[in-house]
């Protein structure tokens, strides 16, 4: 406890990103997002519709060639960049090389929405986390691989923010601690983890927490119908759309958690807990940003 109380507590929202009033699409940022597998597509649709409701300029999804048709019909506002895959449908090791060369022209990127599990994309991940020279937002099976070589996470303390957006499982597995302990004081636990990897650490759930291990804000918005496939999808694409435009990384984290929480709720609010579904949330997005900006 004597570590927390050290950490200081955040409690105003971070202004959006400034947005001049003659500004072009290459003025707000090029958001990269590598995801989706066979079986998943709608993992890397999500987060691709995310981000450009989170305001990027440009938004480029990078999936295997087998989900490509499905994800580029999905959204026409995005683009859209097939890489090799493996006969699971997931990216294959080959996608390495094409996928740095994408790499090199993006403002910001995530990774992990529906890629799934293999030897490839562990190497793929643990590798990328160490050598992207922008910011980066980890999530879903990005976590997962990331956990099965946990020493990688103190490789890239010089490189530019990393985010790492666990739910409590995730976090789990990242940590070595059991669900019960995290849960029991979750704001000590990411802090700790976010200052002794130099990350941000975005802990999913009620109250979600974001912290950088120096900064602890607790996420006051987003309901119980947020529990329900897809949503974090979406986070992460705010959060990767946030980093584009310039934002610094933990305000841009506490930002899009709150939009994303706030979009939730304006969706419950005419839908119900019940009846709502993650794709329910983009409409909502935009509803969002004006309360925000009000």
């Amino acid at each position: 406890m004597t570590q927390l109380l050290k950490i200081q507590l955040v409690n105003t929202i971070p202004h959006p990103p400034a947005r001049k009033d003659d500004a072009h699409k290459g003025d707000c940022g090029r958001a990269l997002i590598v995801a989706g597998s066979r079986g998943m597509s709608g993992a890397a649709c999500l987060a691709g519709k995310g981000a450009l409701r989170g305001g990027a300029g440009l938004v480029t999804m990078a999936v295997p060639d087998g989900i490509l048709d499905i994800v580029a019909t999905y959204e026409p506002s995005y683009l859209t960049c097939g890489l090799p895959d493996d006969e699971q449908g997931r990216l294959a090791r080959s996608a390495s090389e094409p996928l740095a060369e994408v790499l090199a022209r993006q403002s910001a990127v995530a990774i992990g929405p529906g890629l799934g599990q293999s030897a490839s994309l562990l190497d793929l991940v643990t590798s990328f986390y160490t050598s992207i020279s922008v910011p980066a937002v980890f999530d879903a099976d990005a976590l997962n691989l990331l956990a099965k070589r946990p020493y990688v996470l103190k490789r890239a303390v010089d490189r530019p923010a990393r985010i790492l957006t666990p739910h409590v499982g995730e976090f789990a597995r990242l940590t070595g601690l059991e669900i019960e302990t995290i849960q029991a004081n979750r704001q000590q636990h990411a802090a700790e983890f976010a200052k002794a990897n130099r990350v941000i650490v975005v802990l999913k759930g009620k109250n979600t927490v974001i912290t950088d291990g120096v900064r602890v804000a607790l996420n006051s918005t987003g309901n119980c119908g947020m529990a329900t496939g897809g949503t974090g999808d979406i986070l992460t694409g705010i959060l990767v759309a946030l980093l584009a435009q310039g934002m610094q990384p933990f305000e841009a984290a506490q930002l899009g958690v709150h939009l994303h929480g706030l979009a939730g709720d304006l969706a419950a609010g005419e839908l119900s807990n019940h009846g709502l579904i993650a794709s329910d949330l983009l409409r909502f997005i935009g509803p969002a940003w004006c309360e925000v900006c009000g």
